[in-house]
């Protein structure tokens, strides 16, 4: 195997560093409209740049790009705690950081975590973070490849891995032979979902490959959401059956609204998965002439109605973070970005409350554990709209019991991750 970097990767490393610092006044200005809707976005902006007050030392990172990586990483965070490790968590988006806080706030408190924004890709700023951090070792969550992260790791001797890794294999086929790929040596190494996983990663050249799973098979469930679902079941589903669609992403909007048109029997709860995209959807359900409400007009902070129950066929859940409140309220769930290119988004947290799950027929992006789930019966996987349709109409009988026996064959991977880690790090 040649020398890492190779000069193809030095010379686009360089290319790439101009660029990032041309980008700097759009990025800048990025950051000021997005916090103009949201303030997180252009708070703290020092930390971008590396800049910190008071740090601990020693502490193991955790970069968890947003919300769903935050999750992801949440059950191992605990464990990582338990065993008395201080904690950093990165993030780009204000979701990731949110949850970081909402999730930790009692360790937070007592100075064993500390949530923050990633640095920019500048390398004084990752040399900034390191210097001041001198973190362990680091775990970036599923597939990030940050070219300044990486070398930066490198230079200051900080091992770097990728945790709850996968290699989707439209990606892998996408970069093979390129310096993507080649950024893949410059990690420590990987703790990766399957085994289909370890063999594309050590195709690219990734050392030091371990399989451990799922984490988010291992990530907790909020009591009180379902407590509220509980509640809340009855009066707005009026003894219908239900489905919650997940993670609806643009371009599939039509083809769901057709179906809940379809299926005036149905009670719907509709869940866009970016919030920037809830009026546009709203405007969508309205125009359809469809009965509906919003989350946050019907429901307070404690997801409470706030009045009366309202006569409707859709609630529309435009709220971050309460996906299990939404999930409780169902029979069962389709997965949103199955029917774009993009691919489908995660199953596996309506399996986790027994609900089977219906998948559109792009799942690349969650091969694993969509593959294993369809061949146990706790996932139906259709091609069309209209055999969704059917299937909403006249679902499969799957069973509990079913779904538990699939749940609990790809459960443990936080000890797996720990023992993994353990070993790669000397511990």
């Amino acid at each position: 195997m040649t020398a890492f970097p190779s000069l193809k990767l030095r010379l686009g490393l360089i290319a790439y560093s101009l660029f990032w610092w041309a980008l700097l006044p759009a990025v800048l200005i990025y950051l000021w409209q997005r916090g103009r809707r949201d303030p997180d976005y252009s708070a703290h902006l020092a930390e971008r740049f590396g800049i910190y007050g008071a740090t601990p030392n020693g502490a193991v990172w955790v970069h968890a790009v947003s919300l769903g990586e935050m999750r992801s990483a949440t059950p191992l965070i605990r464990a990582l705690l338990d065993r008395g490790e201080t904690v950093i968590t990165t993030h780009f988006t204000p979701a990731g950081r949110r949850e970081a806080n909402r999730e930790f706030a009692p360790e937070i408190h007592a100075g064993r975590l500390r949530a923050l924004w990633v640095p920019f890709e500048y390398g004084f700023a990752y040399r900034r973070f390191l210097r001041a951090f001198t973190p362990k070792y680091g775990l970036v969550m599923e597939i990030e490849i940050w070219p300044r992260m990486i070398m930066a790791c490198r230079a200051h001797g900080t091992p770097l891995f990728m945790c709850n890794a996968q290699y989707p294999q439209k990606s892998y086929e996408k970069d093979a032979g390129g310096l993507r790929a080649e950024l893949l040596r410059g990690f420590a190494g990987g703790f990766v979902k399957s085994e289909d996983q370890r063999t594309r990663f050590a195709a690219a050249g990734m050392p030091n490959l371990h399989v451990t799973g799922e984490l988010r098979f291992d990530q907790p469930i909020p009591q009180a959401h379902l407590a509220a679902a509980d509640l809340l079941r009855g009066s707005l589903r009026k003894g219908r059956p239900a489905i919650t669609l997940t993670s609806v992403v643009e371009g599939e909007d039509a083809l769901y609204i057709d179906m809940i048109r379809a299926c005036r029997n149905t009670f719907f709860i509709y869940v866009p998965r970016a919030p920037e995209r809830f009026d546009e959807v709203a405007g969508m359900l309205a125009d359809a002439g469809l009965r509906f409400a919003r989350r946050s007009d019907m429901l307070d902070g404690d997801l409470r109605l706030t009045g009366d129950a309202p006569e409707i066929d859709v609630l529309l859940g435009d709220s971050m973070g309460e996906m299990y409140f939404y999930l409780g309220l169902c029979d069962r769930a389709i997965v949103g970005g199955g029917f774009v290119t993009k691919g489908a988004h995660n199953i596996i947290e309506p399996l986790a409350l027994k609900k089977p799950v219906i998948v559109g027929p792009h799942i690349w992006t969650i091969a694993y554990p969509a593959t294993e789930a369809i061949a146990a019966g706790v996932c139906t996987h259709v091609q069309t709209a209209k055999a969704l349709q059917q299937v909403v109409q006249e679902p499969p009988a799957i069973t509990d019991a079913q779904i538990s026996r699939f749940y609990a064959d790809h459960a443990g991977g936080v000890v797996r991750t720990l023992a993994a880690i353990d070993r790669a790090v000397g511990g």
